[in-house]
């Protein structure tokens, strides 16, 4: 039993039987007198529980009036456990660069902290402990999220100017935010332009200023999203239209057969242990990067047109580095 719910008993004990013995809570908790005296120093000293010894009767009580309120141990209440996984969750937030969400975490973290039995287990020994290592991270130090963030809860509508990294153009436009998603390490906006009269997935990073309108949000239902967001691999959006079979050499199967692709992907091993993975993608830029990932242990058995557009892409390579 962890002290959490020992302070739970000892409350609840002392409200149902007004006066209980040391002797009672030693028995019933099956813990040690030193135990006892340090949970009960706790209560009374950092969660003000008024418990008094009355020497007449030989018990312990509470000492407040009889019209006072009934006492409760104060605020959200987690045991040992749920708050180490609080504070794992506060090291991964933490790891991830996104210093929005980790100001706004750590302070509620601060507090919870407190609760936890002095055994070394605080915020700064989990951080030591649980690392996250994310090389593809682009640090997000966006003044707007939070405001992105209303706009997609409170479903309103945001005004942007955005800079297209496949372009280079910046264009504004007006938007209905639909939901952010965490992808790859990085912040998008899946939202309705108003501009293109379509769904389109916005990077939040490159939101060079954003502004909240007083306009209810356009309503785009999940499917929908889900067709032109969710069923093609990666973040670019468009319908599947194509299916990719690559596979790989029974060494790199050890790794990919763990991974997920795609959530309709299939994946079978064959004799020799190679593994083939088939997968559904419509714009095949993200694919072929993650194919490259791979060489020289991975091929594309179909369709051809991708087979061919990855031989490309090496042979440009091979050109870069035997120019140098």
């Amino acid at each position: 039993m962890d002290r959490t719910e020992r302070f739970q008993r000892i409350i609840r004990k002392l409200h149902e039987k007004r006066l209980v013995t040391r002797a009672e809570i030693q028995d019933e908790l099956e813990i040690s007198l030193a135990t006892f005296k340090r949970d009960l120093e706790y209560l009374r000293d950092r969660l003000e529980a008024p418990i008094v010894w009355d020497a007449e009767q030989g018990g312990y009580r509470f000492d407040q009036p009889a019209s006072a309120p009934r006492y409760a141990l104060p605020g959200l209440w987690f045991n040992a456990d749920e708050i180490h996984a609080l504070l794992a969750m506060h090291a991964l937030i933490a790891g991830m660069g996104e210093r929005v969400l980790d100001s706004a975490v750590a302070p509620v973290l601060g507090r919870v902290e407190k609760l936890l039995d002095g055994g070394g287990s605080t915020a700064a020994e989990v951080g030591r402990r649980i690392r996250v290592i994310s090389p593809g991270h682009r640090a997000l130090e966006h003044d707007g999220f939070g405001l992105i963030s209303q706009a997609v809860l409170q479903r309103k509508r945001l005004h942007l100017r955005y800079f297209a990294r496949g372009s280079g153009e910046t264009s504004e436009r007006d938007v209905s935010p639909q939901r952010l998603v965490h992808y790859r390490e990085n912040w998008y906006l899946d939202a309705w332009c108003h501009l293109r009269k379509g769904i389109r997935s916005f990077a939040v990073e490159e939101i060079l200023a954003v502004k909240a309108l007083d306009v209810p949000a356009k309503e785009v239902p999940d499917a929908e999203l889900d067709r032109a967001l969710g069923a093609a691999y990666g973040i670019f959006s468009g319908a599947a239209t194509q299916t990719a079979k690559l596979r790989f050499t029974p060494e790199r199967a050890r790794w990919v057969r763990r991974e997920t692709w795609h959530p309709a992907q299939k994946g079978t091993f064959d004799r020799q242990g190679r593994y083939t993975l088939e997968l559904p993608y419509g714009d095949d830029r993200e694919l072929i990067m993650d194919i490259l990932r791979h060489v020289p242990e991975v091929e594309v058995l179909s369709p051809a047109p991708l087979r061919e557009k990855l031989v490309q892409r090496l042979r440009e390579s091979l050109a870069l580095h035997d120019a140098k």
